[in-house]
């Protein structure tokens, strides 16, 4: 397996990638950590003309705390923003998220924004986003734009980002004190690609409520947020059977299909049995 010829650009600064891209058009293809876009090209299934690396952009590797703000470059590398003490102090949620994320060698390789722009429809690291209602940053010919994270997933390996455009940052809000999580997968293997995984997010609110997230993955083109799931938990709290209720309406939304991997029937079995255990584990935490 040898991937088809291509000429390489290594540009230093994100303004020359940028050029870089837009000068190619659907020609060019930007390399991150390599963790997804080498095995396409391996495969022949990708065919770029022109392969532009980000790896020497230094500016696009950092971890920042600011006014509360979580701020994380593109590049910046998965095991590195699974270690950093501030992430785990500030969003658990994506430090346990990334822990799931195939193996340790894949990690260190492997980038935040690598991930993001190549949406796999089973990843971690989208469902996170969308559970943390982030900001993405894009850069393009045009100038600089920012992406909410429910825009962002545009379909199966598709996004909201032009072709002449890199994601250069993540930005993710400060969480409420006492906000609960929750994150839990089921694959066939440890370091596979979820089957099904869902995140759950519950933050306090005035009055002693909360308010909640609940995202499922592996159903379909990419992360959908359980909009049932979110009511049942916001009306009804944590007490009780409300995380069973709130599963099962999870899974009544859910429309898996059939494929090699898992038949639908059990990947909606999975929605319930992961989104009730997330909630359980939300409801733990929430109030600490």
């Amino acid at each position: 397996m040898k991937p088809p010829p291509f000429a390489y650009e290594c540009p230093t600064e994100v303004a020359d990638a940028v050029a870089l891209l837009a000068a190619h058009g659907a020609d060019a293809r930007p390399l991150a950590g390599g963790q997804s876009l080498v095995p396409l090209l391996n495969f022949r299934l990708a065919r770029p003309a022109v392969l532009v690396d980000l790896n020497r952009i230094t500016a696009l590797g950092q971890i920042a705390v600011e006014n509360g703000a979580l701020r994380i470059g593109a590049m910046a590398r998965q095991a590195a923003v699974e270690a950093d003490p501030d992430v785990g102090r500030g969003w658990p949620l994506l430090t346990e998220a990334i822990g799931h994320i195939a193996h340790p060698q894949i990690r260190n390789r492997g980038t935040i924004g690598g991930s993001l722009a190549h949406n796999d429809p089973a990843a971690e690291l989208p469902a996170v986003m969308l559970a943390l209602d982030t900001e993405m940053t894009a850069r393009g010919s045009k100038g600089t734009r920012t992406i909410q994270a429910q825009d962002f997933c545009a379909g199966t390996m598709e996004t909201a980002l032009a072709p002449d455009e890199l994601l250069t940052e993540i930005r993710i809000p400060a969480l409420p004190e006492g906000t609960g999580w929750g994150f839990r997968e089921a694959a066939r293997r440890q370091g596979d690609f979820a089957l099904i995984a869902v995140a759950v997010l519950l933050r306090p609110s005035g009055a002693g409520g909360i308010d909640a997230r609940v995202v499922v993955t592996g159903t379909g083109e990419g992360p959908v947020r359980m909009r049932g799931a979110e009511v049942v938990l916001t009306e009804r709290g944590t007490e009780g059977d409300a995380c069973e209720v709130a599963g099962n309406a999870a899974a009544e939304a859910s429309e898996p299909a059939d494929d090699p991997h898992a038949p639908a029937w059990y990947r909606q079995r999975l929605v319930a049995a992961l989104t009730q255990r997330a909630c359980r584990d939300a409801a733990m935490r929430l109030g600490r």
